[in-house]
C-alpha cells in the first residue's frame, strides 16, 4: 500500500477513535475516491503516492469550488463545512508556493522558453510545459495560466 494511502486510512481510524465527525467524513470521501480510481478500468491497481496526491488536490479543488457556490447561494454554513474539509485534506498536500515563488519559476521557464524561440502570447504552450513539471501539486492550473499570461504580456 502506498504510504500516502496508509497515512488517510491511518488517520481515519483516529478520527472515528476521537469523533472526529468532520475528519472522518472527509477522509471517508477522499478514501473513497481513491478505491474509485484504484479499481477502474479493466483490471484493479495499486495506486502511487503521486496518484493519490493527485485525486487528494483533486477533492479539495472541490471542496473550495463547493464553498464558493454556496457563498453564492447566500449558504454560508454550508460553505463553512466545505471550507474546513478543504482544510482538512490541505494537511495532505504539499506546502503551496507563495505567489513570489511562482513568478519566480515562471519567470525562468519563460526565459527558456525565449532561448527556445518561442515568443510573445503564442509561447503559451511552450512556457506551461516547461513549467508544469516544477510546480506539479504546488500550485493550481489556473493560478500558474495567469502568472505566465502576466509575464508574457509585460
Amino acid at each position: 500500500m502506498t504510504t500516502l494511502k496508509a497515512k488517510l486510512q491511518d488517520d481515519l481510524t483516529t478520527a472515528i477513535k476521537a469523533r472526529d465527525e468532520l475528519r472522518s467524513s472527509t477522509l471517508r470521501l477522499t478514501l473513497t475516491a481513491v478505491h474509485t480510481e484504484e479499481v477502474a478500468g479493466t483490471s484493479a491497481r495499486e495506486l502511487s503516492d503521486a496518484e493519490v496526491e493527485k485525486i487528494v488536490a483533486r477533492e479539495a479543488k472541490k471542496r473550495r469550488e463547493a464553498a464558493e457556490a454556496f457563498d453564492k447561494g447566500g449558504r454560508a454554513e454550508q460553505a463553512a463545512r466545505e471550507r474546513a474539509e478543504g482544510e482538512v485534506l490541505a494537511d495532505y498536500l504539499p506546502k503551496q508556493l507563495t505567489d513570489e515563488e511562482l513568478e519566480q519559476l515562471v519567470a525562468e521557464a519563460v526565459a527558456e522558453a525565449r532561448g527556445q524561440g518561442a515568443e510573445g502570447p503564442k509561447a503559451m504552450g511552450a512556457v506551461m510545459k516547461i513549467v508544469n513539471p516544477k510546480v506539479a501539486g504546488r500550485a493550481e492550473g489556473g493560478r500558474v495560466a495567469a502568472t505566465v499570461k502576466k509575464l508574457l504580456a509585460g
